[in-house]
């Protein structure tokens, strides 16, 4: 490294990679908290030398050779580190003296210092306290599927099949050969990864993934009592909310709650992609959702959340990050978080490819406003898409046919398909809208997925 870089990265101060030290004629303990930090989180660099302010102060050359020698000794001294931690040094020459770069790659491993475990946050090295906090650091560290846990006494009574028939009409109406149409209950569960052996401790069962994604809503309580989210609108009342929805079910039931909620407050923005009719608003809402239910951990405490406020759309939800940043469709690299969760719901239409979707949200963040989303991995994923349009966007505005029937194949054919309420909100009253649907699905040109109010409508 050489004096422009190390001054660029001075300018630029501390933050969650970066960290000065002023550091005498031997470093101080908290350079070994910053070391064990760096290793359990995402890696960094300390800079011995320097002071908080980014002032050099340097160190004497006769005081570098004995400086890394004790760093290297504290590091592999068991009675400091349980772990050793693999560092790189790097020595930089300034008027004042060297400058010592200590780089501490992510760890693989959970490290503690002096009994204590340290994880980096922000531009602060914190312990961590509680069982819950690592374990997640625990899971992150050793790429543990959570999803794949096994309980041995959870059987197919303790799911809810009406949601498996359900989710075999949805495969096939994406794939009419789909192979679940000729599956029992049981054996589609099986074929979905939801139910096997846990080779490390030998037992046989149901695993979580399968009591999230088809679990009665008891199951769920008792073996992952802190999964929830909480979905809130702030836009007159910004102290506590205009509306809120707590949802605690199974996931094929909540992605349908929230989709509704979000779509309520959300304004649409029909637009067209080349001869079809799409929604943006409604992309950005499935994108949005199938992060935070699908992708998040469930053994965490921590709640996933939806706020919808005057700037746009607002989620979070704990996340088994390998990299903390910020996340754009060209450079990042998608990693499975529930690949089995995942690909269920890739088999019935509700999630793409992994990586595809955070494409998908840019695509449609732009369409809808203009603007691009942010996107932020870490121990929480953080994601924020903007509602109010750019001056100068201009929206392909699809005008729906006055014709209520022609109306209701134009929505039938978008990514979303039809539901009765879409008509009624295009000035039909619900009785016509019912008749018309009716009509076309007596017809043959319209088929109808789901019951109740997760019901839908496409064209064949």
């Amino acid at each position: 490294m050489d004096k422009h870089r190390l001054k660029d990265i001075i300018n630029h101060g501390e933050d969650e990679y970066t960290e000065f030290k002023r550091c005498g004629n031997q470093p101080e303990s908290d350079v070994f908290e910053t070391i064990c930090a760096f290793a359990n989180s995402f890696g960094g660099n300390v800079f011995l030398g320097i002071e908080d302010n980014g002032n050099i102060c340097g160190i004497a050359a006769n005081q570098v050779l004995p400086i890394t020698r004790n760093i290297l000794n504290v590091i592999n001294n068991p009675n400091a580190f349980d772990i050793p931690v693999s560092v790189e040094f790097e020595h930089i020459d300034f008027q004042n003296g060297q400058v010592i770069k200590i780089a501490v790659p992510n760890s693989p491993q959970m490290h503690s210092y002096k009994g204590k475990v340290y994880e980096r946050r922000g531009d602060a090295d914190m312990v961590v306290r509680g069982s819950a906090p690592l374990a997640e650091l625990c899971i992150r560290k050793q790429g543990i599927f959570t999803e794949q846990r096994v309980f041995e006494h959870v059987s197919l009574d303790d799911l809810r099949e009406d949601l498996i028939e359900q989710a075999r009409a949805m495969a096939i109406a994406k794939r009419k050969d789909h192979p679940w149409g000729a599956l029992t209950n049981q054996q589609l569960v099986e074929s979905a990864n939801f139910f096997g052996k846990d080779f490390t401790t030998g037992k046989i069962g149901f695993n979580l993934a399968a009591v999230v994604v088809l679990g009665k809503d008891e199951v769920i309580r008792s073996l992952c009592p802190a999964y929830k989210t909480d979905a809130l609108v702030r836009i007159q009342d910004t102290d506590r909310y205009d509306d809120r929805l707590v949802v605690t079910t199974n996931l094929m039931e909540a992605y349908p709650l929230l989709a509704d909620f979000c779509r309520k407050y959300l304004p649409d923005r029909f637009s067209m992609e080349g001869d079809t009719v799409v929604s943006p608003r409604d992309a950005i809402v499935r994108e949005l959702l199938v992060n935070c239910l699908i992708h998040r951990e469930f053994t965490s405490p921590f709640p996933a959340k939806i706020i919808i406020d005057e700037r746009g759309i607002h989620t979070e939800n704990a996340s088994r990050a390998s990299f903390d940043g910020p996340l754009e469709p060209d450079t990042f690299n998608p990693l499975p978080k529930n690949p089995i969760i995942a690909s269920f719901f890739s088999h019935i239409g509700l999630a793409e490819e992994l990586g595809s979707g955070t494409r998908e949200l840019f695509k449609n963040s732009r369409r809808y406003t203009g603007l691009n989303p942010e996107l932020e991995e870490g121990p929480v994923f953080r994601a924020f898409v903007p509602t109010t349009p750019t001056s100068t966007i201009e929206y392909a505005y699809v005008t729906l046919p006055e014709d209520i029937e022609a109306a209701a194949l134009s929505l039938a054919e978008t990514e979303k398909g039809l539901r009765s309420s879409d008509l009624v909100k295009a000035g039909h009253s619900r009785r016509t809208a019912q008749r018309a649907i009716g009509d076309l699905v007596e017809a043959g040109k319209l088929v109808a997925y789901g019951n109740g109010p997760s019901r839908v409508y496409r064209t064949k």
